[in-house]
């Protein structure tokens, strides 16, 4: 049975896209994380779901389509409650310190969710995603404890369709995938975060999205107009 990745730090290597990436290599103990199980995508044995098919097309400019940004994009005032948190927290709910590159993902999360229309609403669900999967820290491969071949902000599996590692482990990449593939589950904008994030994931930890809920809306609700 693997550890939980989470307990550890790799060290910091540059992938040939100048995207920062974490790799196994000279690994260090990593303080200040929430306790308990990572949500780890479980294994698709059957290949792509359409899902995850139709967000790389997307992702990739195959399908020709573009798409305008959030109708709120552009305003000064700060994303309400009501539009973060619609249908308040479930359960009880967790946090973590966030250094400088947690920061900076979460920034290029918020402006993906921009680009690709999701608004406020999916730039919550997108951040409480990589928060449980990653803790908002851009992973490579981490050799023992990775699971499968799971890498990234989202912990994508390029042997599912996602992409190749390159683009996995790029951040904007990875969230325009992420945000085309819940664009495609129907009602995602009505669902409880744990559900809409679940739908598209299939975690072996289905309900630890919720947790991360809170700390999500305040980042959003910090770097929307920022």
């Amino acid at each position: 049975m693997k550890l939980d990745f989470t307990r550890w730090l790799p060290a910091i290597a540059t992938n040939p896209n100048r995207k920062t990436a974490l790799s196994v290599v000279g690994v260090t103990a990593l303080a200040g994380l929430a306790l308990g199980p990572s949500a780890i995508a479980a294994p698709i044995t059957s290949g792509p779901h359409e899902g995850a098919v139709a967000a790389i097309d997307k992702a990739t400019g195959r399908d020709g389509a573009t798409e305008s940004g959030s109708a709120t994009a552009g305003r000064g005032d700060k994303p309400s409650r009501a539009e973060l948190i619609p249908y308040g927290v479930q359960g009880a709910q967790s946090r973590i310190p966030l250094d400088q590159a947690q920061r900076d993902n979460a920034k290029t999360i918020i402006e993906v969710a921009k680009k690709t229309g999701v608004g406020e609403r999916g730039a919550v669900i997108g951040i409480a995603t990589a928060i449980q999967e990653s803790k908002l820290y851009n992973l490579g491969h981490l050799g023992a404890y990775n699971d499968h071949d799971s890498q990234g902000l989202f912990q994508q599996r390029p042997s599912t369709g996602w992409g190749s590692v390159e683009q996995i482990t790029d951040p904007e990449y990875s969230s325009a995938a992420f945000f085309e593939a819940l664009k495609r589950v129907h009602g995602w904008r009505n669902m409880p975060l744990t559900s809409a994030a679940q739908t598209v994931q299939v975690s072996a930890y289905p309900f630890h999205y919720a947790q991360w809920e809170e700390q999500s809306a305040e980042i959003v609700s910090q770097y929307w107009n920022s």
